[in-house]
């Protein structure tokens, strides 16, 4: 189990961004979760399994149609294992 923190830069507000990562979460079975920063960028928290989460990564890249994703900054942070699902926070 891994912990990470993304921070996507880019055209990544107003194009659907986080509920295509709540869904790309899903497909990966990976928990945590999802904010608009006020700066423009989007934060994912999350934990799961190194390959899944590996793979969640790469759809984070990638995004929805709309959206251009020119940077991702990828933290590790410690697991903590408080998340029971993917939400959206607002």
């Amino acid at each position: 189990m891994v912990a990470r923190q993304f921070i996507i830069s880019g055209q990544v507000q107003g194009v659907g961004y986080r509920f295509f990562a709540m869904r790309a979460a899903a497909r990966h079975q990976v928990l945590g979760t999802v904010r608009n920063l006020p700066d423009g960028r989007v934060e994912v928290i999350a934990e799961g399994e190194r390959e899944a989460m590996d793979q969640f990564k790469n759809d984070l890249a990638t995004g929805p149609i709309m959206a251009e994703i020119a940077d991702i900054e990828e933290i590790d942070l410690t697991v903590t294992r408080r998340y029971r699902d993917f939400r959206i926070d607002h």
